[in-house]
């Protein structure tokens, strides 16, 4: 349970004296819902305002704060022309204080006629004279004291000013308390680091405060790696179940080529976890198409032959069903029954489906989020893989390890590669097999960039790609952070092409019902259609060799990681592919360094590296999206900077100073609450 100090913090949003519902809804926009979001959402730059009592030619282009005295007010023709307030300093020097859209009975009652106001703005030399245009400031003289000359500028959302979000912040740090340290005392001295409260101030007060900032952000990677041990802990103290097979099952594969070193090394650390009574906990990294669904098999088969059960987690319901078709394709002729369970599988199907896995007569279950219902339970499941780990929460891996008696082994695959300083902040209570080398015969994919200017260069030469028998992908920009945009993008490119090519055209989008995806897949799969226009919902698990040709428009819209993904949907066969860049005509820096990436190499976890300098931790592994913590102050810089720190000084807590129960433990324990690590906490209470 949160400790009493922090509830203040964590009142909702309408706690925050002026927040009604109009105001509420900007704040929502941002993701601001409590007063802990509000005190967590820093100032992202800031504005230095030189404060002097006297206008300067030689300030035209800086912010300046100064009294000013209005003399003459001068209205212009039409409603849209601008008015003009003439205002002097306290040296009769004038200026004019210029507004646009507004009617004059604004700045009238603003700026009355004779009476001193302090007005901050940008001055502007307009020819000879001096202007300021819809100063940002405009207040009675006794009410200035409180503006800053270094001033924090907030992100926003339509609706809400950097005023009045400064107003909010400070009402939110009035109510963040002071907290006993958790940081170890010779690390704080190290580091110069001020007090927890302290640091928030500061940050919030000055923007370049750089020690601040540093500090808060090691108080969240500290929350982060100290609740991954805890967790670690945890499942270290329970009773898992000794899987050995006998290898009857994993013989009888009829393998197409043989595994690669680095598929038997990580089968091999696989089943030397799941030999131990110790739950297995690992993340099996691995790029696209470097083999992962082989090495998870052998690992559930290995629970089957042992006499035990698996099940197989997917985050959408097209990859389940993807992975259902290929473990089934490779399982054929074996004794091993595998099922489906998805939010469609309804009625008699769904009834005999949990009747199986009740009665252990189905050994393998795939499935989406469905399998952690409560209605789904399992004989004796021994083993838990989990797909696309990112898209899940720690809450909902627990949720599927607590349906068996004896803690299942778990195994966590993703095809994101995730560069090291991730792998510990993320998934630091795992043990880590990476395949790092790729199956024989897969080819390099080709990418090249183009124009979208050059649209119907690219049709012209799609509908020579069908006309040889292959087929292809083209996948449609994402226009903002809206689904619906995505979708109206790819039904209008399919219509588009459909003119050119008629029925050889599929579409696919996030919001078609689940049968009708699955023909439109199936048609795809099966050569009926030649070229599929999706949204990103394709950008893992589809798997179609014959597909050779991934067309990408609007790909400067799109993160490095997800373009991996994408491009990894063709070269799965032995025939040569490329990959179409298509990008928009102003490039931004980071925009430009992306694609002349993905055109250098195919190696995702180079590519994952940069990913990271380039956008951030959080959109890297997705968590925007998913249950998963994400960072609010820390950066990826600072995490990389921070975290071996961190890890030691959480490990010396657990280790040396009597973990959570000691007097620093305690402190830590409010720390884990304070950014919502405390699913730890309840770990460690549950045992």
């Amino acid at each position: 349970m949160r400790p009493d100090i922090l509830n203040p913090l964590f009142a909702e949003i309408s706690a925050l004296k002026g927040v009604g519902p109009a105001l509420a809804r900007p704040l929502e926009r941002l993701g601001l819902a409590r007063a802990v979001d509000v005190a967590f959402h820093l100032p992202i730059s800031w504005v230095d305002r030189k404060l002097t009592d006297t206008l300067d030619m030689a300030d035209a282009g800086r912010i300046i704060g100064i009294v000013l005295t209005p003399v003459e007010y001068k209205a212009s023709g039409g409603t849209r022309a601008p008015f003009r307030v003439h205002a002097t300093d306290s040296q009769g020097n004038y200026v004019s204080l210029i507004f646009f859209g507004r009617n004059s009975g604004w700045p009238r009652k603003l700026l009355p006629i004779g009476e001193p106001r302090f007005v901050s703005g940008k001055l502007d030399l307009y020819g000879q004279d001096l202007q300021i245009v819809h100063p940002d400031h405009v207040l009675p003289t006794d009410e200035a004291k409180d503006i800053p000359e270094r001033e924090p500028v907030y992100g926003l959302s339509e609706g809400l000013t950097n005023n009045r979000m400064r107003e909010l912040a400070a009402q939110a740090l009035q109510r963040a308390p002071e907290l006993p340290e958790w940081i170890e005392p010779s690390v704080l001295a190290h580091r110069d680091w001020p007090g927890w409260h302290e640091a928030l101030a500061r940050a919030h007060k000055d923007p370049a405060d750089a020690t601040a900032k540093a500090r808060l952000a090691y108080d969240e990677i500290f929350a982060g790696q100290l609740a991954l041990m805890l967790v670690r802990a945890s499942s270290r103290k329970r009773r898992g179940m000794p899987v050995q097979g006998d290898g009857r099952l994993r013989s009888l594969l009829k393998l197409p080529f043989a595994p690669t070193g680095a598929q038997r090394r990580s089968i091999g650390e696989i089943e030397g976890d799941m030999v131990q009574a110790t739950p297995m906990l690992r993340l099996l990294q691995g790029d696209v198409g470097s083999g992962k669904t082989l090495v998870a098999l052998m690992a559930l088969l290995n629970a089957v032959e042992a006499g035990a059960q698996g099940a197989m987690l997917a985050p959408t319901e097209i990859l389940a069903r993807q992975h259902f078709a290929t473990l089934q394709k490779m399982l054929a002729g074996l004794p091993v029954n595998i099922a489906i369970l998805t939010g469609r599988e309804k009625g008699k199907a769904r009834e005999a489906t949990l009747m199986g896995l009740a009665d252990g007569s189905i050994h393998i279950l795939v499935g989406t989020h469905a399998i952690f219902q409560e209605a789904v339970q399992y004989r004796n499941l021994a083993l838990a893989v989990i797909d696309e780990q990112h898209r899940f929460g720690v809450a909902q891996r627990m949720m599927l390890t607590a349906k068996a008696e004896l803690t299942p082994h778990l195994l966590v695959m993703t095809a994101t590669p995730i560069p090291r300083t991730l792998t510990l902040t993320y998934y630091g209570e795992m043990e880590v097999s990476r395949l790092d080398e790729m199956p024989p015969g897969r080819q390099p994919i080709e990418t090249r960039v183009l124009s979208a200017s050059r649209l119907d260069e690219v049709v012209e030469a799609l509908g020579r790609h069908i006309a040889t028998g292959g087929q292809a992908y083209w996948v449609c920009p994402l226009v903002e952070e809206s689904e619906n945009s995505d979708q109206a993008a790819a039904e209008a490119r399919a219509e588009s092409l459909r003119m050119r090519f008629g029925d050889a055209i599929g579409l696919v989008h996030g919001r078609m019902k689940g049968p009708e995806k699955d023909m439109v897949m199936d048609a795809f799969a099966s050569n009926r259609t030649k070229v599929l226009v999706a949204t990103t919902v394709i950008e893992v698990g589809v798997d179609v060799p014959n597909a050779t040709l991934m067309i990408i428009e609007g790909a400067d819209r799109f993160g490095l990681a997800q373009l991996h993904q994408l491009r990894g949907r063709v070269g799965r066969g032995d025939k040569p592919s490329v990959c179409l860049l298509l990008r928009g005509g102003a490039l931004g820096e980071t925009s430009r360094a992306r694609l002349a990436l993905m055109r250098e190499t195919n190696d995702g976890f180079r590519i994952a590296e940069e990913d990271l300098r380039l956008r951030g931790a959080g959109e890297l592994l997705g968590t925007r999206q998913s249950g998963e913590a994400q960072f609010r102050l820390a950066n990826p810089e600072q995490i990389a900077a921070l975290i071996d720190l961190a890890r030691d000084d959480a490990r010396l807590l657990i280790d040396r100073d009597g973990g959570l129960d000691s007097g620093r433990g305690q402190a830590a324990r409010t720390c884990l609450y304070l950014f919502e690590r405390d699913a730890a906490v309840g770990l460690l209470r549950s045992g």
